[in-house]
């Protein structure tokens, strides 16, 4: 898994707007500045756009193991956002043929990563590692001049 390269093969960089994208991309963006209730609201639009995007309600198991690990990495990277970097800017959640991507975007200046040595026994400092085992791939995108990171991540689409 990667926490240096910026963008997964093959992605050429966020997209924006709530509308099909190019190559028939679905792209779905949340605003977070200033809200109340973060998690919860990241996970109900999360949650829609699976609806929308035919994921749920899922006809099989693994459907519905794919659609919960999504929901999981999107609570996991807000989370983080809350705790370590001044709360997130906005939730983007993407997706393509075969991967579906969410972009948390923040004003810290810090850089995420999964603790080691990962100690399960014991609590907190599980959000990374829980990405990293979930996930196809993940990274940080920095602008240069600008404050803060977009912390994405990957996940393929049920079979």
């Amino acid at each position: 898994m990667s926490t240096t390269r910026p963008y997964s093969p093959g992605d050429h960089g966020p997209e924006s707007g709530d509308v099909p994208a190019a190559g028939g991309r679905q792209v779905r963006t949340l605003s977070l500045a200033g809200a109340s209730g973060i998690v919860p609201l990241a996970r109900d639009f999360s949650r829609e756009a699976l609806h929308a995007w035919g994921w749920l309600p899922a006809p099989t198991a693994e459907s519905r193991a794919a659609a919960e690990d999504v929901l999981l990495v999107v609570s996991e990277l807000v989370t983080n956002a809350c705790l370590h970097a001044e709360g997130p800017d906005s939730l983007t959640v993407s997706l393509d043929n075969k991967v579906l991507r969410i972009e948390v975007t923040d004003h810290g200046a810090g850089q995420p990563e999964p603790r080691t040595p990962h100690r399960a026994g014991r609590p907190g400092g599980h959000g990374m590692f829980i990405v990293q085992r979930l996930c196809l791939d993940w990274g940080v995108v920095r602008t240069p001049g600008v404050v803060g990171k977009t912390v994405w991540a990957e996940l393929g689409t049920p079979a």
